[in-house]
Order: C-alpha cells, then structure tokens, then sequence
C-alpha cells in the first residue's frame, strides 16, 4: 500500500508531530508500505530517506505567528503532487485549508483526517472558557463546527488519539471517528536511565541542593502551552518548598519566558534538545514531568516521562490525562493556576519518592510501532472497501520530472503492497 501523508505542521525545527513523522517514515516500509510524507518547506525537494520512505517538500510561505513553520498554500500544485504519486491512501494532518484541499482532491484514494491539533481547546476554551461555559463557547463557534462536520463528510476515517477529543468531535456531529492512541519509540525512554548525577546538576544550575525537587516541563513554547502559567505556580509553590522547574523548547515565546524566568528563583529556561537520548535521561533523572497544555491531541512528551518512569502534574482535561498512573503525580483544574500550584504542593507533600516508585511500576507503555499497526491496519481496511470516486487523474509521462525533478528516480522502485 502506498500512502501519502500530507502533513501540514511538520517542521524540521517542530517537536511532536515531528518526531511522529520520522517515526513514520522510519515504520511504513518495516510494515510493507510505501511511505510519502508531504510537507510545506522552503523549496520544492524530494528527499529519499530509505527505499519505500520519501519526505517531499513544496515550497510554501512562512506562517506568520510562527515563522518556523509553513503552511501549504497552493491547492492546485497541491492536487498535482497527489496525481503524481497516485496513493492508495491519502492522510491529511491539519483540521484547516490543507484538509479541506486534500477533501477536494479528485483522485480515487481512500483518505483519513488525523487530528494532530485540537482548535477548540487550543484556542477558543483558553481564550473565552474563563467567561462562558464550553457548551455556549461550541455555539459561538457554530461555523468552526460546520466546517469539521464537513471534512468529516470528505474522509472516510477522522482519527484522534485520545477518547476525550473523539467524545468532543462525536457530539458535535462529526462521523466516522476511530481512536488510535500512540506511543513511544520501543527502547529509547526508561527508569533505567535515571541519573543522580544529571538531577543533582539540574538542580544546581537553579540554585538548589539536591533535596529539592526537580520539575521538568518540555514542549514548544507557545501560548497554548500556558509555560508562563506553569513557572508562575512553581515559583509560588517554592516560597514554601524546595522545588525548582527546567523548561526546554523554543518557540515564539521563548524571548518572554527567558525575561520571566531571570526574574524567578528556581526558574530556568533551556534551548530545545535535538538528541532524543539526552531527552530521555533528562525526563528519567526529573522527579515529576509538569504540563500546562489542555488542548493536547496526545502529548507526546508526557507518555515519554511515563515510559521513563517519572510521575506527571498534568491538567484534568486532554490527552496527557489519559497517560497519568494511578498514585504517580497529580491532576489539576486545566488553565488556573492556583490549582497547578496546589497540585505541586500535593505531590511535593505526597511522598515524592513513593510516587516514583509507582511510577516506575507503570512505566510500560504503548509503543510507536504498535500504534502503526493499528494505524496501517485500519487504512487496510479503507482500501480494502470499494469507494465511489472519480477515477485518479492521468499523469502524463514526463509530468512527475516536471513538478519535482528528483521524482523519475524516486519512482523507479516497484511499488509496496
């Protein structure tokens, strides 16, 4: 089966969805699959990573709130990079334009909509949820709720990753809705990596001893994120208690959490970490891994220091919800901040310790691999339905070195089923 990705929030400098990507591409063909994966990117490139693994770029315009990502804007030179590849399978990762685009496209592939972002909690909730209740909030936002019952109706499958958003989206009329959770890169993140040496460094570099404690937060550093929220709490949570807070990301924030974070004590601020087992023995080495966001569609890094064996302060709505063990962190009330400040004095004064130890026992999780075999295995069965489509549009011998030079070479191998 050849399957094409359109990804619309790949970045070469993104975090979650990512590492999902590469994973992708690195699992497809292990599974028998020919891999594309399409990206906004700064030129027009086709990149062969592995035989039945392709990441292919069109060039496409920065988006203006974040300058470290592009979005597609071309729905046509879209639709011919589509008839060029002629899928068996077509995903589209954005609830925006470029599903809508991929909706419209006129080719004969099954197609599913995975919603790697939740608008509504993400922006909408944040925004208003302080002054009306979330039911008034969906009613204000009556057309955003037309439009997804409408790409509901362009694809035969629109999948989330966890049962709070997919509850959401079924209530609100969008059908055909499969939950597929993710997972973890198999190996990468555990206990066993946990370092006395690494925490006791991270604590001195806040100004703490090693009988403090140590939060980890990481992510993109945006307003979603509420990072500002999150060093707000600890900071006051540590007038009482030893307890200190590393942040690693970037973003567009990152200028405002660096000025706030020299202003607090227990505070710091680090740039985002590309070695993925740096990563791992940081969050191993952490006491608790504390998130602000609850508008995740699954929270990558939150099922990461579950796999590490660390307890999670995380807020009672998404998806990092779905990944707290029992008795291994807290919850608390999502977007105040006083409840994230009570909750760590509740996990400080829990037993950080015990709560370690329950951790580690919980520390097996679902894997990156067993996620895409139930991803694969269900676009198996879209393919293996009969649809009534147009017929796939005719590419003109030659057409495929036109739109992307590199492409004639790319196409040479037999394709996948």
């Amino acid at each position: 089966m050849r399957i094409v990705d359109v990804s619309a929030f790949y970045s070469p400098a993104g975090g979650g969805v990512r590492t999902y990507v590469e994973a992708k591409l690195l699992t497809g063909p292990r599974f028998g699959h020919e891999m594309i994966v399409v990206v906004p990117g700064k030129h027009n490139h086709v990149d062969r990573r592995a035989p039945g693994a392709v990441l292919v770029s069109i060039a496409s315009p920065t988006l203006p709130v974040d300058r470290r990502y592009r979005y597609f804007d071309d729905q046509d030179t879209l639709h011919r990079t589509l008839d060029a590849w002629r899928p068996d399978h077509v995903e589209a990762s954005s609830p925006w334009s470029s599903a809508t685009m991929v909706g419209r496209w006129q080719g004969a592939a099954t197609r599913s909509l995975v919603m790697h972002a939740d608008p509504m909690a993400a922006y909408a909730y944040r925004w208003l949820g302080n002054i009306a209740a979330t039911e008034t909030i969906d009613r204000w936002f009556g057309a955003f709720w037309r439009h997804l019952r409408g790409l509901g109706q362009m694809f035969d499958s629109v999948i989330c990753a966890n049962g709070q958003l997919a509850g959401r989206l079924r209530a609100g009329g969008v059908h055909n809705i499969d939950t597929i959770a993710m997972g973890v890169e198999p190996g990468r993140f555990s206990p066993i990596l946990r370092s006395a040496e690494l925490r006791a460094a991270a604590l001195a570099s806040l100004g703490l001893s090693e009988s403090a404690t140590l939060l980890v937060g990481i992510g993109r550093f945006s307003g979603e994120k509420r990072w500002e929220m999150v060093m707000r709490a600890v900071e006051a949570c540590s007038r009482e208690r030893p307890v200190g807070l590393l942040l690693i990301g970037d973003g567009p924030r990152r200028a405002k959490l660096e000025i706030i974070a020299d202003r607090m004590r227990g505070v710091g601020v680090l740039p985002r970490l590309d070695d993925r087992d740096e990563i791992a023995r940081l969050l191993a080495s952490a006491d608790a891994l504390i998130h602000g966001c609850e508008a995740e569609t699954f929270c990558l890094v939150a099922a990461e220091a579950r796999a590490s064996g660390i307890p999670l302060i995380v807020p009672d709505r998404g998806a990092a919800l779905d990944l707290l063990a029992p008795h291994a962190g807290q919850t608390y009330r999502a977007g105040h901040e006083r409840s994230l400040q009570r909750a760590v004095a509740r996990f400080i004064d829990g037993g950080v310790e015990l709560q370690h130890a329950a951790a580690v026992r919980a520390s097996h999780v679902r894997t990156i691999d067993q996620h895409f075999e139930e991803l694969f295995g269900r676009y198996m069965e879209l393919v293996s339905t009969p649809v009534f489509r147009p017929a796939p549009l005719t590419v003109a011998a030659g057409a495929e070195a036109q739109l992307y030079p590199e492409l004639a070479v790319v196409r040479s191998g037999a394709r996948h089923s």
